[in-house]
């Protein structure tokens, strides 16, 4: 065992006892563990974002008090010690230090999540969705999921999120892959139909996967994109992780048609309501054959989320991230590896689940060496790709920069029905970009010139 495998062991050790501290009085030891975690936390891995937890989790009053305490109450313990020492300790604290060493080694960005298509086939037939144009009769095999996971926790990565099509079509293999890494956090970006009374006793069982639920608002406007009946079925899915005490969260697209739902407080407290722990947002992006541009939000639609999100986070018991509108906290882009990565279901690698071109296949190379490759290190040159972190995409955000890395590296479109031109693909976001570019500069000008305020440091 070498001495970097020693000092990580005993470093884990270290942190699971504090967890375990942690479960004899959640109520009491939630400020001595933020405490220690600074003074454990020398090489400042975790140092920027405890900054901002401290300061809210020491009000016991708190909202995020409040979704640290509903932990102990609503989650099944060996599921939340699972999740704890896997995310916390495993995927953020030793995979952290495990990937800047890596990074700095080889000179590449090693992403901290890899997002991956077990298949491309799915149960419906979403209006607008991308990845029906992978085409449905494409999968990797267990084999291939397993080296990408074994190939990432040798560089750090312990986070591991699934999309597809519909990840849980493969279901038996992702709980036989949670099973063999029981070291690493799974996720599914799912639609839930698949969640029945069974999958939730696997998902008991092997304590380490986490569904992030797809829904567009209430029923209305879920069904619109996602088919007759699929509402019902994914609150279904809702009540029967609820019941048996297992973590999930939402995955919500807000589109032109759906903004003022998703956006809206009443939306936002049903969710927490049916048991929704985190909610991931993302805008629509008109990528594909069949995308349909008319969905992408307007710049004011967009500046409405970057509002309402904020304030949710003042005042309610969910954790909320903004896929586009957070690139003020993240310095810009995260994708290209710089803090996650796409690997679909035909085995190419992309830089991000909404940029469908690469220059390698898992099949043909190892995760390092595409991360070396040229359409990665592009990314890693060029980013950020704006100093506004308001406009952090290349292809959503700034017109021509996502054309010039795909043409320099000579990446190719991953699009196995119809190969999409990158120059055709930006034009689409042309207008989208030059509406967004004002408000997004009114908004980094404001947050920027602000002093610095308690309610600030907690957005």
């Amino acid at each position: 065992m070498s001495e970097m495998s020693i000092i990580e062991n005993m470093q884990s050790y270290g942190l699971k006892k504090v967890l375990a501290y942690l479960d004899t009085d959640p109520d009491n030891n939630i400020t001595k563990i933020l405490e220690w975690v600074e003074k454990f936390d020398k090489d400042g891995v975790v140092n920027r974002q405890m900054n901002t937890i401290s300061s809210v989790l020491r009000d016991k009053d708190s909202n995020w008090y409040k979704l640290v305490k509903s932990l102990y109450t609503d989650i099944d313990p060996g599921v939340r010690k699972k999740f704890f020492e896997n995310f916390i300790i495993n995927a953020t604290i030793i995979g952290g230090k495990r990937q800047a060493k890596a990074r700095a080694e080889n000179n590449c960005n090693v992403p901290w999540a890899i997002l991956m298509d077990p298949t491309s086939a799915c149960n419906l037939h979403c209006t607008g969705c991308w990845a029906a144009d992978y085409g449905s009769k494409m999968n990797m095999d267990l084999d291939t999921l397993d080296s990408i996971i074994e190939q990432g926790k040798k560089l750090g990565t312990y986070m591991y999120i699934y999309s597809g099509g519909e990840p849980l079509v493969r279901k038996d293999d992702i709980i036989r892959l949670c099973e063999k890494h029981d070291d690493c956090a799974f996720l599914a970006f799912t639609n839930a139909t698949l969640i029945d009374e069974k999958f939730a006793d696997d998902m008991l069982r092997v304590k380490n996967f986490i569904p992030a639920i797809s829904v567009e608002g209430f029923e209305e406007e879920t069904d619109f994109r996602r088919g007759e009946g699929t509402y019902n079925a994914l609150t279904k899915a809702m009540k029967i992780l609820k019941d048996k005490k297992l973590p999930f969260g939402i995955s919500c697209c807000y589109t032109s048609k759906n903004t003022h739902v998703i956006g809206s407080e009443k939306y936002i407290d049903d969710m927490v309501e049916k048991g929704a722990k985190f909610a991931w947002f993302f805008t629509y992006m008109p990528v594909g054959t069949g995308a349909v541009p008319e969905l992408l939000a307007t710049a004011q639609q967009r500046e409405y989320m970057y509002q309402q999100i904020r304030e949710f986070r003042k005042t309610k018991s969910i954790f909320t991230l903004d896929f586009w509108n957070d690139g003020e906290y993240i310095d810009g882009c995260i994708a290209g590896g710089r803090c996650y990565l796409h690997i679909n279901a035909n085995g190419d690698i992309e830089p991000c689940a909404f940029i469908h071109y690469s220059d390698t296949n898992i099949h043909e190379s190892t995760l390092l060496q595409a991360y070396k490759n040229p359409l990665f290190m592009q990314y890693r040159q060029n980013q950020p790709f704006n100093s506004n972190h308001l406009r952090p995409c290349p292809l959503l955000d700034n017109p021509g920069r996502l054309a010039e890395m795909v043409e320099n590296s000579d990446a190719k479109s991953t699009d196995m029905q119809s190969p999409e031109n990158v120059r055709e693909l930006s034009s689409k976001c042309f207008n989208a970009a030059m509406n967004w570019a004002p408000v997004a500069d009114k908004l980094w000008e404001e947050s920027h010139n602000c002093s610095g305020c308690v309610s600030c440091s907690a957005k």
